[in-house]
C-alpha cells in the first residue's frame, strides 16, 4: 500500500488557514480489497503516544471514470469502516468522484499497537480530515467543490470539524449523526463530572460494553439483514468504549448543544422510529436500533442557519444498509436535496 507523509494539520480551534494549498507529495494510488474499482492510499500523521499514525483515503474510479469538479468525503462512524460501495456507485452515477477515509485507528488504517477506535479529544480528528481534503484537491484540483457525507459518530465529528473550519465544503450530509447521549443532554450534565475525572485518572479503562449486537444481526447477511463486512474492523459486541473517548463525545454533544453556525447547507436524515431494548424485536429491522432519531431531529436545526431534516420510514441505524426499497428513498432523498442546496455551499 503506497504511504505518503503529511505534516501535522490545525486542529479545530486553528480557524484560518495562512498558507496556500500545496499539494503534500506525489498522487499514487493501489488496488483496495473491495475489487479493482477501488484504490486506496495511506497518509501518514504525525504520530502520537502509541506510535504511528496512519489513515487510509478510498476512492471509486471504475471502468470509463472522468475526473470530476465534484468530490464526496464519506466518514465511517465508530467501530466501522468503509464497506458501502452503493453508496460510492450512487454518487459516480451523478456525476460526483467518490472518496471514503478510515480514520485513525480504524478499518484499513488500524494498527497492532493501537487501540481501537481511540482519541481522547474529537480535534484530533481535524488533522485526518484536512489531510483527506487536501489529497483530494491534489487529485481533482484546488477548486474541487466538496460534500462531506458522514454516519453516526463521523456525524458529530464532521459537524465539529464544520464549525471551526467555515467555507471549507459545499455541502455536509449526516446519516443518523450521534448529536446528543441517549437519554438526554441532563443525563449528559449529570454524569459529566464523574466522567471526566476517569477520564483522567484512567482514560483507557474500558466501561461496560452496552452493545447487544443487535444491530449487527439487523444488518449482516449471516443473520437477518444482506451485508457482509469484516468483523475484525466491524465486531460485534463494539471496540471498548473507553473513559477518555467517552468523554470527548459528551464534550462533543455538550459543544452542539449550544448551537454551531455551519455555513454550508446540511442535511440530516435520519429513521422515522427507534427501537432500543433489552432483547431483540423484529422492529429492529426497521428502525434505529442505536440512537434516538427523536435527539437527532430536535439537535439538528442547531447545527447552522440551513439545515433539512429528512425522516426515513423503515430505515436503519445506518440508512444505507437499510433494506432495498427504503433505500432508495433515502438516496432520492439525498439527490433532490442536493439539487436545491449541494455544490453551492
Amino acid at each position: 500500500m503506497n504511504r505518503k507523509k503529511v505534516s501535522q494539520l490545525p486542529s479545530f480551534f486553528n480557524l484560518t488557514d495562512p498558507s496556500p494549498y500545496t499539494p503534500p507529495v506525489k498522487n499514487v494510488w493501489d488496488q483496495d480489497f473491495l475489487s479493482p474499482d477501488y484504490k486506496v492510499t495511506t497518509l501518514d500523521l504525525e504520530p502520537d503516544d502509541e506510535g504511528d499514525v496512519p489513515i487510509t483515503v478510498v476512492k471509486y474510479q471504475p471502468d470509463g471514470y472522468v475526473r470530476s469538479a465534484r468530490a464526496i468525503l464519506y466518514i465511517h462512524g465508530w467501530s466501522d469502516y468503509f464497506f458501502q460501495t452503493e453508496t460510492a456507485e450512487f454518487w459516480h452515477e451523478h456525476g460526483a468522484t467518490f472518496y471514503a477515509l478510515d480514520l485513525r485507528k480504524y478499518g484499513r488504517s488500524l494498527r497492532p499497537w493501537q487501540t481501537p477506535g481511540y482519541v481522547d479529544d474529537l480535534a484530533t480528528y481535524s488533522a485526518d480530515i484536512n489531510a483527506a481534503l487536501d489529497l483530494i484537491r491534489m487529485d481533482l484540483g484546488h477548486n474541487t467543490s466538496i460534500m462531506i457525507m458522514a454516519h453516526s459518530t463521523g456525524g458529530l465529528t464532521s459537524s465539529l470539524w464544520a464549525h471551526y473550519n467555515p467555507h471549507k465544503i459545499s455541502g455536509l450530509i449526516l446519516n443518523s449523526p450521534w448529536l446528543e447521549l441517549q437519554g438526554s443532554s441532563v443525563v449528559r450534565t449529570v454524569s459529566q463530572p464523574a466522567l471526566q475525572q476517569l477520564a483522567k485518572l484512567q482514560p483507557k479503562n474500558p466501561l461496560p460494553n452496552l452493545d447487544s449486537g443487535f444491530y449487527s444481526r439487523a444488518i449482516s447477511k449471516d443473520l437477518d439483514g444482506e451485508w457482509e463486512f469484516n468483523t475484525l474492523w466491524r465486531p460485534t459486541p463494539s471496540f471498548p468504549v473507553r473513559a477518555g473517548w467517552l468523554n470527548a463525545i459528551t464534550t462533543g454533544h455538550a459543544r452542539v448543544a449550544r448551537g454551531l453556525n455551519i455555513t454550508a447547507p446540511v442535511l440530516v436524515l435520519a429513521s422515522a422510529k427507534t427501537t432500543i431494548l433489552p432483547r431483540w424485536s423484529d422492529d429492529m429491522l426497521s428502525s434505529d436500533s442505536v440512537l434516538d432519531v427523536e435527539l437527532i431531529a430536535r439537535r439538528a436545526v442547531q447545527l447552522g442557519p440551513s439545515i433539512t431534516v429528512q425522516r426515513i420510514a423503515g430505515g436503519l441505524h445506518d440508512l444505507a444498509l437499510s433494506p432495498p426499497a427504503i433505500r432508495a428513498t433515502y438516496y432520492e432523498s439525498i439527490l433532490r436535496w442536493t439539487a436545491a442546496y449541494g455544490w453551492i455551499g
